[in-house]
C-alpha cells in the first residue's frame, strides 16, 4: 500500500490541513492614522457652551503702519526748509486710524517710491496738520528733498512732538470676533447574533475586530473634518462674514452643522503674496534654495513663537524634501542638501523627521489622510492658535438596536467636535506641483 503524503486535494486539504502561521493575529496597513488630531486633541481643548461658538483674535496695528499716497501729487519739499506738502490718503491706510484724523499728528515716516516696488526710500517726513478733505501735510525731516508721487508709500518709524505742546490725540482699535461649529459624527457597526457567537480564525471575535476597525474609521473621518470640511456660514477669518448658525438641513429637515477644516481655513482666507502669505506653490522644475529661504521666512515670522513646528506632510510632500540625489527637486536646483534628521517617534506617538531650515526647524508629519488630491501638500501649524473643541464627550453606544427582540448586535461611536482656529495667517499650506 502506498504511504500516505501531505495531500493537496481532498479532505485533507480542505478541512484538516491549518494553513494559518498565526491564526488569532491580523496584519493592518495603516495603525496610526490621525497625527493631526491627536497633537490638536492633547496640546488644547475646549468645550464649549453652544455648539456654534465664537473666538476672539486681535492682529496688533503696530506690526505695520503705512498709507499711500492717493490722488494728486504732492508738492516737491526741500530739505532744510520749513515749507509743507498735502497728500491724500483715501483707501490705503493700514496700522492707524481708518481716516486720517488727529491722532496722526506728529507721526514720522520713511517715504518709499512705487514705481520700483518700494525699494527706494525719498526721504523722512513730519506728519503735521490733518485736515476735513482726507489728508494730511508734512514736513520734511530728512536731508535731501522729497519728491512724492501719487502711489508712494508712508512707512510710520515713530512720532515726535513740539516742546511744551499737550497730549496728541488718542486712537484705538477693536478685536475681531471668528466663530466654527462642532459637529455630530456617528459611525456604527452592527452583526447577528449568530455571527457574534462563532468561533472564527484571524480574529476570534467579529465584533471585536468590527469595534476596533469602527473607532479607527471614527478617528479618521474626523481627521479629515478638522483639515477639509466646510460649512455655509464659514468663520468669519476674513472679516467680511454675518454670523448664522447652520443654514442647511438633512432630508427630513433636521439641521445639520459642520465643521470649517483648517486647510479649508487657510485656501478660503488666506493670502499667496505679501507679509502675511501663507498659501505657497513650489514648482518641483523650478524651485530653489533660495526660494526655500524666503518661504521659510514667512513661516517663522511672528514672535514669540517657537523654533520648531508640525508640518503634516502626504507621502508626496515628504518625498520632495527627501530626494537628494541631485537631479531633481530642491537639492538639484540648487546643489543643497536637505539636512533631513532620522524618523524618530513624537511625545504625541505619531512618527515624525526633523527639517532644519536657516529659520526653524520642521518636524515633518506622515498624515494618511494626505493623500491622493492632498498627497503633495504639507501643512504647517501654529497650535497656539487651534484647539480641539468638544461640545459633548465621545461616547461609544452599546446595544442600540433592541425592537421586537433583534436577534443581533449594534454599536455606535458618537461624538460632536470641530475645531477652533484663529489667526489664519499664522499657519502654512504648501502644496507642490509638477
Amino acid at each position: 500500500m502506498a504511504t500516505k503524503n501531505l495531500s493537496g486535494s481532498g479532505v485533507l486539504f480542505t478541512d484538516r490541513r491549518d494553513f494559518y502561521i498565526s491564526p488569532d493575529v491580523v496584519k493592518e496597513l495603516w495603525t496610526d492614522v490621525t497625527p493631526f488630531t491627536t497633537l490638536v486633541a492633547n496640546r488644547e481643548q475646549r468645550t464649549p457652551t453652544d455648539p456654534v461658538f465664537k473666538m476672539f483674535e486681535h492682529r496688533n496695528p503696530w506690526q505695520r503702519q503705512t498709507f499711500l499716497i492717493n490722488g494728486t501729487d504732492p508738492a516737491p519739499v526741500t530739505a532744510g526748509s520749513n515749507s509743507e506738502s498735502e497728500v491724500m490718503t483715501v483707501g490705503s491706510i493700514t496700522g492707524l486710524a481708518s481716516v486720517p484724523d488727529a491722532s496722526w499728528v506728529g507721526l514720522v515716516a520713511e517715504i518709499w517710491d512705487a514705481t520700483d516696488s518700494f525699494a527706494t526710500m525719498l526721504g523722512h517726513a513730519l506728519i503735521t496738520t490733518s485736515t476735513a478733505l482726507n489728508a494730511v501735510k508734512f514736513k520734511n525731516i530728512g536731508t535731501v528733498d522729497i519728491n512724492a508721487d501719487n502711489g508712494d508709500k508712508f512707512v510710520i518709524i515713530g512720532n515726535a512732538h513740539g516742546e511744551g505742546t499737550v497730549s496728541p490725540a488718542a486712537w484705538s482699535d477693536e478685536l475681531q470676533v471668528v466663530y466654527n461649529s462642532t459637529q455630530i459624527f456617528k459611525t456604527p457597526l452592527e452583526i447577528t447574533g449568530t455571527l457574534e457567537a462563532a468561533a472564527l480564525r484571524g480574529e476570534s471575535s467579529e465584533l471585536a475586530r468590527l469595534r476596533m476597525q469602527k473607532a479607527q474609521e471614527h478617528k479618521i473621518q474626523k481627521e479629515r473634518a478638522f483639515l477639509f470640511g466646510h460649512n455655509p456660514k464659514g468663520t468669519n477669518l476674513g472679516g467680511s462674514e454675518t454670523f448664522a448658525d447652520a443654514a442647511i438641513t438633512d432630508a427630513s429637515g433636521n439641521i445639520v452643522r459642520s465643521t470649517v477644516g483648517i486647510l479649508t481655513a487657510i485656501e478660503k482666507y488666506g493670502a499667496t503674496s505679501g507679509d502675511d502669505q501663507n498659501q505657497f506653490t513650489i514648482s518641483e522644475a523650478t524651485y530653489s534654495y533660495s526660494n526655500f529661504v524666503d518661504d521659510m521666512e514667512k513661516v517663522f515670522q511672528y514672535v514669540p513663537e517657537e523654533g520648531m513646528k508640525f508640518a503634516f506632510c502626504g507621502r508626496g510632500a515628504m518625498s520632495y524634501f527627501s530626494k537628494i540625489d541631485g537631479s531633481s527637486g530642491l537639492a538639484g536646483n540648487s546643489g543643497w542638501t536637505v539636512n533631513l534628521g532620522p524618523t524618530e517617534r513624537s511625545t504625541y506617538g505619531f512618527n515624525m523627521r526633523m527639517l532644519e531650515t536657516p529659520h526653524g526647524v520642521l518636524a515633518l508629519v506622515p498624515t494618511p489622510v494626505l493623500r491622493s488630491e492632498h498627497n503633495k501638500q504639507m501643512l504647517i501649524v501654529s497650535d497656539e492658535n487651534l484647539f480641539h473643541s468638544v461640545y459633548r464627550p465621545p461616547v461609544y453606544q452599546t446595544n442600540i438596536k433592541t425592537d421586537d427582540a433583534f436577534d443581533g448586535v449594534k454599536d455606535q461611536y458618537m461624538s460632536d467636535e470641530g475645531i477652533g482656529i484663529t489667526l489664519v495667517e499664522s499657519h502654512k499650506l504648501f502644496s507642490i506641483t509638477a
